[in-house]
């Protein structure tokens, strides 16, 4: 199977807890549509099992963008000392967590991509412009601003025509709707049932917040949630 999340912001347990609940296997592919870091915890520790699992496929959120904007600008001021450079990327993340950094994974988050495009559907942080027909432009042409920061695709009457289903997530969706749910668009005319289905999907949930854990699965067009354990004051 197929599945795609966004927005988990270092809330390693949950996530986990979402994984065993799907059965997640070797066999299956999770697309990760950004903002793996910061807020939570666990930021790194998520990061590096991401990262080095083979049947994920990750790509940036502005978080991650924010981290290696400051990793470049260290970089230019202390090109040569590196053990300097590591020390204070280490500290952008707090506590035990900042100390599981390494340069292998600084490394892999470098070379994700903005975007993924298949033949089905397009992953990307926050959003996409569209062309004066609602359309979706080439995605190379648009620019990583928009990719990784805009607040205008999340709003329901921007509806892409045709093309492929489009994986976002950046705006919690209780800015939408109040509620911390996926929010799935179905093109006029459709039932859902598959993915051509649909023109979008918004995936944040408000993880971050105090909402679940949520992915979607792409062949079943089903959205799979883990609430976080009740804790009384």
């Amino acid at each position: 199977m197929r599945y795609v999340i966004s927005d988990i912001h270092g809330e390693y347990d949950l996530f986990m807890r979402l994984m065993d609940k799907i059965s997640f296997s070797d066999a299956d592919t999770l697309y990760v549509c950004g903002d793996v870091v910061d807020k939570g915890r666990d930021s790194v520790r998520l990061l590096k099992l991401l990262l080095n699992a083979p049947n994920a496929r990750c790509i940036l959120g502005n978080h991650e963008y924010s981290f290696l904007t400051y990793y470049w600008a260290l970089m230019k001021d202390s090109p040569e000392d590196f053990e300097k450079v590591l020390d204070a990327l280490r500290r952008w993340f707090p506590g035990a967590d900042g100390r599981l950094l390494d340069w292998d994974t600084v490394d892999k988050l470098e070379c994700l991509p903005l975007f993924i495009e298949e033949e089905q559907f397009i992953c990307v942080h926050a959003g996409l412009p569209l062309t004066a027909d609602g359309r979706i432009p080439p995605l190379k042409t648009v620019r990583d601003a928009t990719l990784l920061n805009d607040r205008n695709f999340m709003r329901p009457s921007v509806m892409p025509s045709g093309g492929k289903c489009v994986f976002f997530g950046h705006t919690p969706a209780r800015n939408v709707c109040g509620e911390d749910k996926i929010l799935a668009y179905v093109r006029p005319g459709r039932r859902g049932g598959r993915i051509e289905d649909y023109c979008k999907i918004h995936l944040d949930t408000g993880t971050w917040l105090g909402g679940p854990a949520a992915c979607f699965c792409i062949d079943t067009c089903l959205a799979h949630y883990v609430k976080r354990p009740f804790r009384a004051d």
